[in-house]
């Protein structure tokens, strides 16, 4: 049970009178149950607080639910404890008045040097090291130990027996280490100095309970439990008061001492009381987002902006649309798929005909992949005697091929309707299930995998380039502070020595002959500055001279590193692993970012509700609608604050394409019909005219 304030804590009863449904709140960890709200909340607060110690490991500054991990993995390590050496063990534990790092040090040092009966080492036998176990120790003259042993095969079992010197015996380690050691001592003991075992440890292991003499006097037993004499205590005490009185401090009288006493009483029986009842400490951000409440010091948050959601396809196929959309624009290279807009992509995935270029060439690109790998699809359409091109004219097949091998039920009723020529009357969600699973066998080849491999190894060495970099940079600017610094001590101790000279002069110019002339006077306090010029001013004035030219050096250099950063940082997001979430809110939805499209996509906790921001205002009010004090709204908030830049960028560039587009558009529909010239394309239908520049030949 973890410790709070080094004491045993309580958990709370159960309620008692509970109806059959009767709502309540628990605790996961503890298992207390509460009717209260506001009680839950403040017990789960505390729980969350770092002020708890394993009572296994002492190891503080836990909570609660890492306290009893920690004393669940103490636990296991401690039954692995050799059994043979427990017995030794607790009889040097036993009423020691050691400190727990003397105790262990010495139980090391004994067991170290000291073989018991029954351990496991290796000894030395017809010139070579065999595994052995200690049968029996035996005592001789000259402080010379020898020891009986059984030899031991690789199942542990005796194959013969011997009698060898000490020397002869090889322990490498112990067979436990000292953290091990120290959480044994604990869990076996339940008072220190003097330690004192558990009952059930003394009874199994023979262990004498009867305290030595030189404590009987201090302890004695009560309730099965050794405590401190406080009578002796008290004896002494009264004494030390008797001293005092002969001393002269007697001017108290009867009734001061009573109530001195009665308030120390008191006094004590509080601090008891406010050990054992914890007060309630303030809270140490970040917790839990749903156990967050609105304080004095919070800032004013804005109010959450509500995500748009005009999509094309069904609500519950954005997610596999934005999946597959990211992975075929991801690898475009790798596929030989010219990239294009996931506004095209939607489009596309919603119109009824049954050959667009954009669908036929990402089903190619996909396919060919998969026959490149010589796998279970490369040997099915070789069955089939397929012809080795996919063209618009033979997709189809190939896709069946495809489905036909997967037998998936789902996909499998799509067959004829494909064979038919009619793949653009298929549901959406039956295309994206389709697009899911060719990319699901696309992940699985040979060709992507060391793909992924290389791509690993590049942004780790593109990492580790930009971070030798930045230790450079770094070492570079401290050396520059440490060059200002000398030089500016040394200009200062030349001004120093400048103003003693002047001093010097002018005390001379004093002490000259008063006789001269006022005229002269005036010539010689003009000349002076010129005659007794410093030359650390010259110095000075040089620097500044040179100050400009350093300045502007300074901001080139500034810049170039900056430019070498982004690149570095560019190339990293060149190579492609997978998208992450930018993080999580209060409700744990989730958000994403994805490189090529200009929005910021909210997916609910279910992932049955998506929406997206595509403004800088909606941005800027989100970020200003998070609390820092839960621990997933500040991941979230520091995430965005990172890519700030980055995301207004792509956000203000969709801005602009959006307002472009719905202008060209506006422009078709008000051309006038006596203009013979040939109309614009119009955007929203920029999707049937798209061309794979990438296509293999």
């Amino acid at each position: 049970m973890p410790l709070l304030k080094r004491k045993p804590y309580v958990l709370s009863e159960p309620p008692t009178d509970l109806k059959p449904r009767q709502h309540v709140y628990q605790i996961r960890f503890t298992r207390e149950i509460f009717r209260d709200y506001d009680e839950y909340l403040t017990k789960i607060n505390l729980y969350r607080q770092r002020v708890w110690t394993c009572k296994v490991t002492a190891k503080t500054n836990l909570t609660y639910e890492e306290a009893l991990v920690s004393e669940l993995n103490a636990t296991e390590k401690i039954q692995k404890f050799p059994y043979e050496l427990i017995p030794s063990v607790l009889q040097t534990v036993q009423f020691s008045m050691l400190s727990l790092k003397d105790l262990v040090n010495t139980i090391t040092v004994k067991l170290q040097y000291h073989l018991l009966v029954g351990e496991e080492l290796y000894g030395k036998r017809d010139d070579c090291v065999s595994l052995c176990q200690i049968i029996k120790v035996l005592e001789e003259g000259d402080n010379k130990t020898r020891y009986e042993v059984a030899w031991l095969d690789k199942d542990k079992k005796r194959i013969g027996t011997a009698v060898v010197n000490a020397e002869d015996l090889i322990r490498k380690k112990l067979p436990f280490t000292r953290e091990v050691l120290k959480s044994f001592i604990r869990e076996s003991t339940y008072r220190n100095v003097p330690w004192v075992l558990h009952d059930k440890w003394a009874q199994e292991h023979a262990i004498s309970t009867d305290p030595p003499e030189e404590i009987r006097s201090k302890y004695f037993f009560k309730d099965g439990h050794l405590v401190i004499n406080k009578k002796k205590r008290k004896t002494e005490d009264d004494k030390q008061n008797i001293t005092e009185i002969r001393n002269g401090q007697v001017g108290k009288s009867k009734n001061k001492l009573e109530r001195e006493k009665s308030e120390g009483l008191v006094m004590e029986r509080s601090a008891e009381k406010e050990d054992f009842e914890p007060k309630e400490e303030p809270i140490n951000y970040p917790i839990d987002d749903l156990l967050v409440r609105p304080g004095p010091d919070d800032p004013v948050f804005t109010d959450r902006p509500s995500p748009s959601r005009d999509f094309t396809v069904p609500m519950d196929c954005v997610g596999d649309l934005l999946m597959v959309w990211d992975f075929v624009s991801s690898f475009g290279r790798l596929l030989h798929l010219f990239p294009f807009s996931l506004q095209d992509f939607e489009n596309a995935i919603c119109h009824k005909d049954s050959n667009l270029i954009i669908i036929v060439e990402t089903h190619s690109a996909l396919l060919r992949l998969l026959v490149k790998d010589d796998g279970q699809y490369f040997t099915a359409i070789q069955e089939k005697k397929r012809k080795p091109k996919i063209t618009i004219i033979t997709w189809t097949e190939y896709l069946c091929d495809f489905l036909e091998m997967v037998e998936m039920p789902e996909l499998s009723s799509c067959i004829p309707t494909i064979k038919r020529g009619h793949y653009g009357l298929l549901e959406t969600h039956a295309k994206l299930g389709i697009f899911r699973e060719l990319i699901a066998q696309t992940l699985a080849t040979d060709l992507v995998r060391k793909k992924l491999d290389e791509y690993i190894e590049e942004r780790q060495t593109l990492a580790a380039t930009k971070r030798g970099e930045a230790i450079e940079e770094g070492r570079k600017k401290r050396e520059e502070k440490e060059r200002l610094k000398a030089e500016s001590a040394a200009v200062q101790e030349a001004n120093g020595h400048g103003l003693e000279n002047n001093n010097t002069s002018d005390d001379a110019l004093g002490n000259s002959d008063g006789k001269k002339s006022s005229k002269k006077q005036k010539v010689d306090v003009k000349d002076q500055p010129e005659s007794g010029k410093d030359p650390s001013k010259k110095e000075a004035n040089k620097m500044t001279l040179q100050q400009p030219k350093a300045d502007k050096k300074e901001t080139t250099e500034k810049k170039s590193i900056e430019q070498r950063r982004e690149y570095l940082q560019r190339e990293i997001d060149k190579r492609f692993i997978r998208t992450e979430p930018l993080g999580k809110d209060k409700e744990y939805n989730r958000y994403w970012f994805f490189r090529r499209d200009g929005r910021i996509f909210v997916e609910s906790w279910d992932s049955k509700q998506w929406g997206y921001y595509s403004t800088k205002e909606e941005l800027d009010a989100f970020k200003g609608s998070l609390n820092r004090k839960g621990v997933r709204e500040r991941a979230l908030q520091s995430q965005l604050e990172k890519s700030y830049n980055k995301i207004c960028f792509e956000l203000q560039k969709r801005s602009k394409d959006v307002a472009q587009k719905i202008a060209m558009e506006e422009a078709v529909l008000r051309r006038s019909t006596r203009v013979r010239a040939p109309p614009r394309d119009n955007p929203a239908v920029a999707f049937l005219k798209y061309v794979n520049k990438w296509k293999e030949d």
